[in-house]
């Protein structure tokens, strides 16, 4: 396929006059925001271009380039706040894009929590965490990448149909200013290639997938691996039944369990715990996971998904321990929520970064051993998790475990039980670690919950 004239040849890295570039906006934006009548303002800048391509069934579907601009703009007038976006970075856009903000903030009340952090406590010497790694990427390469891994992993005639191959490739760049003479960023990039598959056996249809992303192209894995994996995993779902209704260990598959930890990043943060819709509100120093378990955070982690040195308020990260030896120690605040609770902020603005779990040496087959008799979950849906309650109530898919050994897979059944009485029940974690994404964690082995199946 011969690219279209509208594509450049290659995705261009960001260039290190980018980062000027923003800084100069950003720092025309403060600077309108005091000539409107601002008494203090904050304003995060982004510019970012990348390159996706999705091939089905052997075709190119879609091949898409995108540059992309965002203007965030926060003011303070008094304590009352008001904010406002564009997509727009001309300077017209900037002011118009300020005086939205000053329009807003004027029409809503003061909040005593309102404002910018110390100047003293705003982050300094900023660590190189090397988040940039451009990928020289053709449109014709990306083709043949995407072709290639769908082809790998449409070789079993079982799998029939495809929802497709794709190769993406992101670089970006970001500024945070305010009125305290902040103004710093940095750039990164992020590189994934993934494949969807559908196979079928006796009329009945299953569907499963596979990805890798990544800082750095270099360490993504191979176009066939990726479709080879997505096409075990989608094959090994082939002649699924219902369980029986019962009470059983569980094992929660890292790409799952990882799931499970967001749930409890999200009772840990402070907007549900200010609005007191967290079931973890006033738990610090309690005993929540057992005492061989530590949560930490790893911001500074070189590469990381979600690595950056400082957060969405300009306060610097840090590596910190949420959970040590099973007791909650800390909650993830931003600087807003840690004023409406009367703590200190945490550098968790915009959320935690790289989350890590203690795990053991035992991989998931271990695990499956170890249980003898319970579900592997590989799959869950649904809303049905309460953060308020803590009850936890979700469709899931698997394979059943007999004798320590997979014996077949699952479907259509629910798994329900408490967060509370799940994280306290953890047994094992695995050392199949799966570090893709913002939370670093193997296989869960939790005591037995309710299964609802026929």
């Amino acid at each position: 396929m011969t690219p279209s004239n509208n594509y450049p040849a290659t995705l261009a890295a960001i260039a290190p006059d980018t980062l000027d570039a923003l800084r100069r906006k950003a720092r025309f934006v403060i600077d309108e925001a005091a000539r409107q009548g601002a008494d203090a303002a904050e304003a995060a800048i982004s510019a970012g271009e990348g390159l996706s391509v999705t091939v089905r069934l052997g075709e190119v579907e879609t091949l898409e380039f995108n540059r992309d601009r965002s203007v965030v703009v926060t003011v303070f007038v008094g304590q009352c706040k008001g904010s406002a976006s564009s997509s727009d970075d001309a300077e017209s856009s900037l002011c118009e894009t300020v005086a939205a903000a000053m329009a807003i903030a004027r029409q809503t009340g003061a909040d005593p929590h309102n404002g910018l952090a110390p100047a003293e406590a705003l982050a300094r010497d900023l660590p190189d965490l090397d988040l940039h790694h451009p990928w020289s990427l053709t449109p014709e390469q990306a083709i043949d990448m995407a072709l290639a891994c769908e082809n790998a992993g449409r070789r079993d005639a079982r799998i029939v149909n495809s929802e497709g191959a794709t190769v993406s490739s992101h670089a970006g760049a970001r500024i945070y200013a305010n009125s305290h003479g902040f103004c710093d960023g940095w750039r990164s990039t992020q590189h994934s290639l993934s494949c969807v598959l559908v196979a079928e056996q006796d009329g009945a249809m299953q569907r499963d997938y596979w990805y890798d992303s990544q800082r750095d192209a270099t360490v993504l894995q191979a176009p066939e691996v990726v479709g080879e994996r997505a096409a075990r995993r989608t094959l090994a779902r082939l002649g699924a039944s219902r369980p029986a209704t019962a009470e059983l260990p569980v094992l929660f598959a890292p790409e799952v369990a990882k799931g499970l930890i967001g749930h409890f990043v999200s009772a840990i943060s402070g907007g549900a715990l200010y609005r007191k819709a967290s079931f973890l509100r006033d738990r610090i120093g309690s005993q929540v996971f057992p005492e061989w378990v530590t949560i930490r955070e790893r911001p500074h982690l070189p590469r990381g998904s979600a690595s950056a040195p400082f957060d969405s308020d300009g306060l610097p990260t840090r590596e910190q321990a949420f959970v040590q030896d099973g007791v909650l120690v800390s909650y993830a605040l931003g600087l807003y929520a840690s004023r409406r609770l009367g703590m200190a902020p945490t550098g968790n603005g915009g959320g935690v970064r790289n989350l890590t779990l203690t795990h053991g040496e035992e991989d998931q087959a271990a695990l499956c051993r170890r249980m003898d008799k319970g579900i592997l979950i590989t799959e869950v849906m649904g809303q049905g998790v309460n953060l308020v309650t803590g009850d936890y109530s979700r469709g899931a898919s698997g394979f059943r475990v007999e004798n320590g050994e997979i014996a077949g897979p699952l479907e259509e059944f629910t798994i329900a039980g408490h967060l509370g009485e799940m994280f306290a029940g953890l047994q094992v974690v695995g050392s199949d670690v799966d570090r893709r994404g913002n939370i670093h964690c193997g296989s869960l082995l939790l005591s037995p919950m309710k299964i609802a199946g026929i």
